[in-house]
């Protein structure tokens, strides 16, 4: 655990990148009601970010292992920040794609670069918890966006989004001071070692060849699944509470962040048991839990009702991590390149569902096409199930 204080430092950043991501879902609510936009139109906005953000990582990422290219934090998080906050600002449709591709572009260089310093530093036994640090980062921001672009809304319309531009020049000025000139997150020659595999999961790295790969790909392809369950519900759970359950905008994104603090939990809790009781088992298992919580989340009402939804999102989000340390260890030798497809070509693949559900629910109803989203949730199962990652639990049994 000596090198927690720099993943704690990585992972602040990463809290104030990730403020930004959930931003568009927030306020689809306004869009849809001010301009008029149907579903598909308006997930569609939530699409190109994602779509942007995810698949530009896996360059940035190859760039940062094989050219030790990356552009200083400070910059990244000013870029988003700056383009997400003017938004509110703007009523052309076509405009705001555009803008929310930029902000995107700052968000996805951020992540490869962080990523591969904190896969080195979270080496041995602990890197589960360590790698679940850093991410939850990102996720606690993920959490409080919501809350923080659904107050802003709620007082001064979609302008007010503009005040979202605050945090991210704060955080730059900071890393400005406290990071030398010329220096940044990326890995350099002098950066230490690649990380030692964790004793519950030492088989993971011996992989090669076609095998390591056709491992990723199955990794990455459950992930996308996944990430079209946490996507689709997050983008669209702001409109349901609001337009079919009946609560203010402004609820409506403080229930969406409780649900995503529940994943916040749920990934350091998920994360740490994982070096202990296996990653694939705890994936697997967790990822099960997550159908029946959502399902009864939109079967039952009140109270009951919203206690569902926050399991759902303890159940599925806690995950998330856990497979980001499985990815690490599957393919040591390229963090940036690996980080880049779990944080960028698996999110940007599920994030064409959010695009998918809006067309759903311009079809079939809303309710009907959060419903749906328990599908790729499912299927997801599968792909996991198949990753050939060692069962950390059977292994055990073979060696007593």
């Amino acid at each position: 655990m000596t090198n927690l204080r720099p993943i704690m430092g990585l992972s602040a950043a990463h809290t104030v990148t990730d403020i930004y991501s959930p931003v568009l879902s927030a306020i689809l609510p306004l869009l849809i009601l001010e301009y008029g936009y149907s579903y598909f139109f308006a997930g569609f906005i939530v699409t190109v970010w994602n779509l942007t953000s995810s698949f530009t990582q896996p360059l940035f990422g190859w760039l940062s292992d094989h050219r030790g290219f990356g552009v200083p934090v400070k910059y990244t998080i000013l870029i988003c920040a700056f383009f997400i906050s003017c938004i509110g600002l703007i009523s052309n449709y076509w405009l705001t794609l555009l803008f929310a591709a930029c902000a995107a572009l700052g968000h996805a260089l951020f992540h490869p670069s962080a990523l591969s310093l904190v896969s080195r530093l979270a080496s041995g036994p602990n890197r589960g918890r360590l790698t679940s640090f850093f991410v939850v980062g990102g996720n606690i921001g993920f959490a409080i966006g919501p809350l923080i672009a659904g107050v802003l809304v709620t007082l001064w319309g979609l302008p007010g989004l503009i005040v979202m531009i605050i945090p991210g020049i704060c955080m730059a000025v900071i890393l400005h001071v406290i990071i030398p000139k010329g220096s940044d997150a990326r890995p350099t020659a002098s950066a230490p070692a690649p990380p030692v595999p964790s004793p519950a999961s030492s088989a993971a790295p011996a992989q090669s060849g076609f095998r390591k790969y056709h491992g990723i790909s199955l990794l990455i392809t459950g992930s996308a699944l996944r990430a079209w369950g946490i996507f689709g519900s997050v983008a669209f759970l702001p409109t349901y509470l609001s337009m079919v359950r009946g609560f203010d905008l402004a609820m409506a994104n403080i229930i969406v962040s409780v649900l995503l603090i529940a994943g916040v939990a749920g990934q350091i809790i998920i994360g740490t048991l994982s070096d202990t009781y296996g990653r694939k088992e705890l994936v697997l298992l967790f990822t099960l839990l997550a159908i029946p919580f959502f399902v009864a989340a939109f079967t039952l009402s009140g109270t009951l009702s919203l206690i569902c939804l926050i399991l759902f999102g303890f159940c599925l989000w806690s995950t998330f991590s856990t497979t980001v340390a499985m990815s690490h260890e599957m393919m040591p030798g390229s963090p940036g390149l690996v980080s880049g497809l779990m944080l960028g070509l698996a999110v940007g693949a599920g994030g064409l569902g959010v695009a998918v559900s809006g067309y759903i629910a311009d079809m079939a109803g809303l309710t009907t096409a959060m419903l749906l989203i328990t599908v790729p949730v499912a299927l997801s199962l599968v792909f996991f199930a198949l990753v050939p990652y060692p069962w950390h639990t059977w292994r055990n049994r073979e060696t007593v």
